[in-house]
């Protein structure tokens, strides 16, 4: 990987953000540092029962989102803990911006940005000069959303279901320092 590329991926809920993710981290392979966070979905097989966040760094993870917790903050019907959330998050992009290769943050969202400590720690991770992965909500108007999409050091695609396999093929030319 030559270049400090930053990524951001775009798209509607279950269009293949976090898929496409996944698919480039297993392509950068073992030489490559991967640090950050991403978010995972817990479902019982037909409903979403809860939101994990794990540090890509350690392996640490956390479930942060489940119906039984009471929180202005929700996601449907789960409730959020953003102490539970940053407790992990705010502390895998900082490590990653110190000792990862590539810098992955999964997501910036309407429930990640209630958090002052990730906001402030994604501003931090944009200015390092290192390559990064960053996947992004759709719609949010959020000021830290509108700032990533307006920056002119990202390259921003969308994800769709007819394009997130080809996505993460794409994604590695660009890394590698092939114009596309």
């Amino acid at each position: 990987m030559v270049n400090d590329i930053k990524i951001g991926l775009t798209g509607l809920p279950g269009s293949g953000k976090t898929y496409t993710l996944k698919r480039v981290i297993e392509m950068l392979g073992k030489n490559v540092t991967v640090g950050g966070m991403i978010d995972e979905k817990i479902t019982d097989g037909r409903h979403e029962i809860g939101i994990s966040v794990c540090n890509l760094g350690n392996g640490e993870k956390v479930t942060f989102a489940k119906p039984d917790i009471e929180s202005r903050i929700t996601v449907g019907n789960l409730g959020v803990d953003l102490a539970s959330f940053e407790s992990v998050a705010v502390e895998a992009i900082k490590s990653a911006c110190e000792n990862a290769d590539v810098i992955v943050i999964d997501e910036v969202g309407k429930v990640e940005v209630e958090s002052e400590g990730f906001v402030d720690a994604v501003k931090e991770a944009l200015d390092v000069d290192k390559p990064m992965i960053i996947t992004l909500h759709k719609k949010s108007r959020n000021p830290l959303l509108q700032d990533i999409r307006r920056r002119d050091d990202i390259r921003i695609f969308e994800v769709t279901p007819i394009n997130r396999n080809l996505l993460p093929h794409k994604i590695m030319s660009l890394m590698n320092g092939e114009m596309l």
